[in-house]
């Protein structure tokens, strides 16, 4: 059981950091150039969209299946294997940190702004949004590194 926790760990990992990266990468640049009414319309309807049930899933399991990796004993797992595992959960818990007291209000306030300055609006989230989204996308790509090195 542990190994597939383990597995599964390394898996949703994986898919977690890389949609943070997608959107490092691909999104947010390709956001960059339109006028502000078009990039606050778009990065409300992302808002809207992504914390849907696949996203949840992503979510919730980069925390659950670390810790039940953990808690799971496991015949011959060394401490340097547990400590990868461990550490791998402690960059996952701070990017959530990152996301829930960062991101998500910001997005919670350019929702708010709907129908007002949009470009006032857009002055106050992009700059911090993605800082912050760098900070995550660092957390999550280093805990699923951590991962992968835990199961090899």
């Amino acid at each position: 059981m542990a190994p597939l926790l383990l597995a599964l760990a390394a898996f949703t990992t994986g898919l977690y950091a890389g949609f943070l990266v997608c959107f490092l990468i691909g999104i947010m640049p390709g956001l960059k150039p339109l006028p502000d009414d078009q990039f606050a319309a778009a990065m409300r309807s992302f808002n809207e969209k992504v914390p849907g049930p696949a996203f949840l899933v992503l979510f919730l399991g980069v925390i659950a299946f670390p810790v039940a990796a953990l808690v799971i004993p496991v015949d011959g797992r060394t401490s340097a294997e547990a400590g990868l595992v461990a550490g791998a959960l402690a960059c996952a818990v701070l990017s959530h940190l990152v996301t829930v007291s960062g991101n998500i209000p910001l997005n919670s306030a350019l929702a708010a702004s709907e129908g007002g300055d949009d470009i006032a609006a857009r002055r106050a989230f992009e700059s911090r949004w993605n800082t912050l989204h760098r900070i995550r996308t660092v957390l999550s790509t280093g805990s699923f590194a951590l991962l992968v090195a835990a199961a090899v």
